[in-house]
């Protein structure tokens, strides 16, 4: 079993005690009283490149990352920063977030918001949605092709952009046949945790001219932001090189500025 097999196999069991405690019905109650999700996509279009901004505490390949005891503070920097978008990792057991955290975030700010998390069934949808999400992270690796399409389908009737991520050429095809509009390639093989900025290079040219792209994972440096612009990113998603950095408002606006 792989690392992805093993986190999904967690994100299922803890995903059966929440559905315990509060419904769908319960859930949907509470999205029919919220105003519309957030498009991040004109944005995305418009910058030279855009920046989501990851508040995320820990990952399985590096342990510990940033102690974080309030994320909303966090978030209010990378959107003063010049965010498009800010993720926050909702996993628990290998990357310490909560819903929590993303409804303390929603509160904070008016920039559009990721729910970076294993998404397996509609449910963890209207969950992000319920806590202020606009868009859902939706990894191909971890679905078959009905669960993509199922899960886009979900994405469309709440409003919320689906990020799509791929890491192969399978995968990248799966995501364009899925009708992806946003599909990210994250340069981190999800079952052996190694790293390779190649990765986005290879299979940018795999994805349409009008799907947006985005380069997660890997991106430490201005000379990153640089290498994967250059490639073909229209966004990076960013969290290690952030959540470190003394001054993550600064940050994020210096790899804005290094793509211009």
């Amino acid at each position: 079993m792989g690392v992805l097999d093993e986190i999904v196999a967690g994100v299922r069991e803890d995903l059966a005690d929440r559905r315990a405690r509060r419904s769908l019905d319960e859930l949907a109650a509470v999205v029919a009283t919220m105003a519309a999700p957030r498009d991040p996509m004109p944005a995305f279009r418009a910058e030279p490149l855009a920046v989501i901004a990851e508040v995320k505490r820990s990952s399985p390949s590096k342990g510990a990352l940033a102690d974080i005891p309030d994320p909303a503070a966090l978030a209010a920097q990378y959107a003063a920063g010049g965010a498009s978008a800010i993720s926050v990792l909702t996993e628990r057991r290998r990357f310490g977030g909560t819903l929590a955290d993303l409804e303390a975030v929603r509160a904070a700010v008016d920039t559009p918001l990721l729910r970076k998390d294993f998404m397996v069934t509609d449910y963890q949808l209207w969950e992000a949605r319920a806590a202020g999400a606009d868009l859902a992270l939706l990894i191909v690796a971890a679905l078959t092709d009905d669960e993509l399409s199922a899960l886009m389908a979900t994405t469309r009737t709440l409003g919320l952009t689906a990020l799509v991520e791929v890491h192969t050429p399978d995968e990248t095809r799966r995501a364009v046949d899925a009708g992806a509009s946003l599909i990210g390639v994250n340069n981190r093989n999800l079952q052996t945790l190694d790293v390779d900025l190649a990765q986005f290079e290879r299979l940018v040219g795999l994805i349409p001219d009008d799907v947006v792209k985005v380069a997660e994972s890997g991106i430490l440096s201005l000379d990153d932001v640089r290498r994967v612009a250059h490639a073909g990113a229209d966004v990076i998603l960013v969290g290690e090189a952030l959540v470190k950095h003394g001054d993550p408002r600064r940050a994020v606006a210096d790899f804005i500025a290094a793509a211009s």
